[in-house]
């Protein structure tokens, strides 16, 4: 062999050196160093079980360290669990190479940031990967795919992005696949058919899209399968319905199109399946009745046609739906179903929700409803549906929300139903009903609203009614209702809206509570009722009093909040409570965005409240008046929005003891004649302790209360929040956005997500143009600022401070895409 071919051979033989895999010797010497080096890397302060037991001078503790388990042999280290330690760093310092024996590695609920290093694919005995809960960002490194053992796979809530790489598809023996909450993007790639032992794989809250790949079809042991909130298209692959071991199905808030197929009988374990809100149609094949452990059912919001099958739910025919005794929960509202309902449900035993609203059905309730007894929710509003209402229904103790407005009901509507102790929502309206409206009604403690409009019913309103402490909403307008308005509905301090119009009503209107607010619209109608006072001077109403302008001797005007009591000896507590609270909260406020009181005084029996006057009145009435459409431009707007902003901002920070306004709302904000706003109306204010929270009646206007406040009466700066976000998004919007805000806020399996599609542009003041340039940045970042102000979880509020240094800042946030083209949805986050 010549020198030349020697030299080759040897070149040879180190290149086939260098392509073996790298054998890395663990000793606990080199495990220790990389960890304590990591350690070194994150941000302090540390835990102090951290701290003392991850460093070398405890090196022969390494086993004992901390959060670190090391193997049967205990010479090598093999798991590291750090869930929920709430560390700050990122992986960029762990030497993968220095722990080649890692089979477990948690990192879930932490604040580890930055990319997944590709250093990690050396991990090759790695079993269970849990990076969950953290702010792990760009994309997920391919090297993954090297992860050849590994069983257990979760990247959740996350600021991943890209795509998934088709390397993942590589692990024979991965059971689980979390990746929701994130960011990833593009089409799932087809290799994931490869994934044979998968049982659960959530791809949900992404930005994924394309179709669902037919591959999934082959993934025979797959258990839970959640592709929701994404936009994938075309049609459901007809390979998932061989997917016989499955048990939750979720593919709601898509594109999806096409129809449901009879394959779906295949299913026999399936327990909850939900296709709403996407594009699907067709009529519900029969075979859905052979899923007979089906416990969620939820196809609202889609074009589905024809009837209910007739099995669906029936008893007591042998191949009926009686079998699905499990079932808990079935929404089919916002279809276009057919059919009777008295063919098509029987007696459901653990049925809990039920909801057929807006559909075309017809028929009577039958008395085997009442057998339902843990049913909690009842809305079958919107259809035509006839007969009585049964009295059974008072069997359903249960019951909190029960709608059947908008059908043909016709007799009388049952006593028994005022034994529904909790009941919290009761609507009839727009039927054919008759008869006067029982006096036991007023046994309903827990009912917050009450609607039996556009009914026949006559005879006097009860005064039982009265008694209905939580009642919020009333309406009986459209009746032939006669005689008075109970004096005891003025003491209802949860009363916040009213309509008695339309009906044959005479005699005084009451003076107290809401009666003070409301407006001639919830009167109108009744030719015999009267007002005892002359409003020729009166400029607003207040939740305790009437407001009018006057002029001093000095000639200056003033706007002067008289209390409706006609002695001041006789104001209820709660009343007087109510002008203190003003007194004392306006008295040391100093601040250019809230009203000046200039003082108080008791005259002739009666309280008065004397502070300065704001040339243009509430905002509402300029926003709704030709000033809403000529001056109120954006600019102004905005301005506006910054005013009430730092007002809120000042009484939640710099007031000591911090004040909670708690009455937000258009016709609580004044405007001066240069458009400066003034918060005004303190009189449900209420003065925190220094624990920041406090418990008490529930205070405020329907609509601008926060969600949390119907359930626990627990009053804290977020409420505050809350109803800014709703003026502010009122402000933008040109009208109140409660319908907006219900589609937020309703949860995963009962919202609909329609305003994923509304466009930003679409939703602002139409009788605008839409704003550009500077204008277009200010305005979608304060719509971003007032969504975020109306998260139904309290602690994900943003304070007060720090919104209105936000929306006072110089520069606002660039625009990554053209303004007509940004939704609602890229504002939230889908953020609920």
């Amino acid at each position: 062999m010549t020198t030349f071919q020697k030299v080759h051979a040897l070149i040879f033989l180190m290149l086939l050196i260098s392509l073996l895999p790298l054998k890395i010797t663990a000793s606990p010497r080199t495990e220790a160093e990389a960890i304590v080096k990591w350690k070194n890397t994150l941000s302090p302060p540390l835990p102090p079980s951290l701290n003392s037991s991850w460093s070398l001078t405890n090196l022969g503790n390494l086993c004992n360290w901390d959060a670190i388990v090391c193997d049967n042999t205990n010479s090598t280290v093999s798991e590291i669990n750090l869930s929920g330690y709430n560390l700050t760093g990122t992986l960029i310092g762990l030497d993968f190479a220095s722990l080649p024996n890692l089979t477990q590695l948690n990192l879930n609920a932490n604040n580890f940031g930055g990319s997944i290093p590709s250093a990690i694919g050396n991990l090759s005995k790695l079993t269970f990967l849990d990076l969950s809960h953290n702010l792990f960002e760009d994309i997920l490194p391919y090297e993954l795919g090297q992860l050849r053992e590994l069983q257990y796979l979760n990247f959740y809530y996350n600021n991943l992005n890209g795509t998934i790489p088709y390397q993942l598809m590589n692990l024979p023996k991965l059971i689980s696949l979390q990746v929701q909450n994130n960011k990833f993007a593009g089409k799932i790639p087809p290799q994931i058919g490869l994934l044979k032992k998968i049982n659960y794989l959530y791809l949900y809250n992404n930005l994924f899209s394309g179709s669902i790949p037919v591959e999934i079809g082959n993934l025979k042991e797959m258990i839970e399968l959640d592709l929701s909130q994404n936009q994938f298209s075309g049609q459901i692959p007809s390979t998932l319905w061989n997917l016989t071991n499955i048990q939750v199905m979720n593919l709601f808030f898509n594109e999806l199109s096409g129809t449901i197929p009879m394959d779906i009988g295949n299913l026999t374990s399936l327990q909850i399946f939900d296709v709403n809100t996407n594009n699907l149609y067709g009529e519900l094949p029969e075979t859905i009745t052979q899923l007979t452990v089906l416990r969620n059912f939820s196809v609202f919001t889609n074009n589905f046609t024809g009837s209910i099958p007739r099995e669906f739910g029936k008893r007591p025919l042998p191949k009926s739906f009686r079998n699905c005794s499990s079932l808990t929960r079935v929404r089919l509202d916002d279809n276009h179903f057919t059919g009777s309902i008295t063919d098509a449900f029987g007696v459901l035993p653990n049925l809990v929700f039920i909801s057929l609203s807006r559909n075309q059905l017809v028929g009577e309730l039958s008395p085997e409803w009442g057998e339902c007894v843990n049913l909690t929710l009842m809305d079958m509003g919107s259809n035509k549906l006839s007969g009585k209402v049964p009295s059974e229904l008072s069997k359903l103790s249960q019951l909190r929300y029960l709608s059947l407005h908008s059908n043909e009901f016709t007799g009388n509507i049952p006593p028994e139903i005022g034994n529904l102790g909790q009941l919290f929502m009761f609507n009839l309206s727009s039927n054919h009903l008759s008869g006067e409206i029982p006096k036991n009604y007023g046994r309903l403690a827990q009912l917050n609203n009450l609607d039996l409009s556009n009914n026949n019913f006559s005879g006097r309103i009860p005064r039982e009614l009265g008694d209905c402490a939580s009642l919020e909403i009333l309406n009986v307008s459209h009746n032939h209702l006669s005689g008075k308005i109970p004096q005891s509905f003025s003491s209802m301090l949860s009363l916040q809206s009213i309509d008695f119009s339309y009906n044959n009503l005479s005699g005084r209107i009451p003076t107290g509570g809401v009666f003070q607010t409301a407006t001639a619209e919830a009167y109108v109608g009744n030719n015999d009722l009267c007002d005892d006072f002359n409003d020729k001077y009166c400029i607003g109403k207040g939740g305790f009093g009437s407001v009018y302008r006057a002029h001093l001797l000095t000639g200056q005007v003033v706007a002067v909040k008289r209390l409706n009591i006609s002695n001041s000896d006789e104001i209820p507590a709660v009343n007087r409570q109510s002008f203190e609270n003003e007194i004392k909260s306006l008295t040391g406020v100093r601040h250019r965005n809230i009203i000046k009181l200039y003082g108080f005084c008791s005259w002739r029996g009666q309280m008065f409240l004397v502070y300065e006057h704001v040339e243009r009145g509430s905002l509402g009435k300029v926003l709704y008046g030709e000033e809403g459409k000529l001056e109120l431009r954006w600019a102004t707007r905005l301005k506006i929005v910054q005013g009430i902003a730092h007002a809120i901002s000042y009484l939640h920070t710099d007031c000591s003891p911090p004040i909670v306004h708690r009455d937000i709302t258009l016709n609580n904000i004044l405007l001066d004649s240069d458009f400066g706003p003034r918060l005004a109306d303190f009189g449900t204010a209420k003065l925190l302790s220094s624990n920041t929270s406090t418990w008490t009646s529930v205070a405020g206007s329907y609509g601008y209360m926060a969600p949390e406040l119907a359930q626990t009466m627990r009053v804290t700066d977020k409420c505050d929040v809350y109803s800014f976000g709703v003026v502010v998004l009122e402000i933008m919007m040109g009208k109140h956005p409660g319908e907006l805000l219900t589609r937020m806020h309703s949860n995963k399996y009962l919202s609909s997500m329609e305003e994923a599609e509304v466009l930003l542009k679409d939703v602002l003041d139409q009788r605008l143009p839409p704003p550009t340039g500077q204008l277009a940045e200010a305005v979608v970042f304060t719509v971003t600022i007032a969504l975020a102000c109306t998260r139904v979880a309290p602690e994900s509020r943003p304070m007060m401070r720090s919104v209105a240094q936000e929306l006072s800042a110089t520069t606002q946030a660039y625009l990554a895409e053209p303004f007509g083209m940004i939704t609602i949805s890229k504002l939230t986050g889908f953020q609920k």
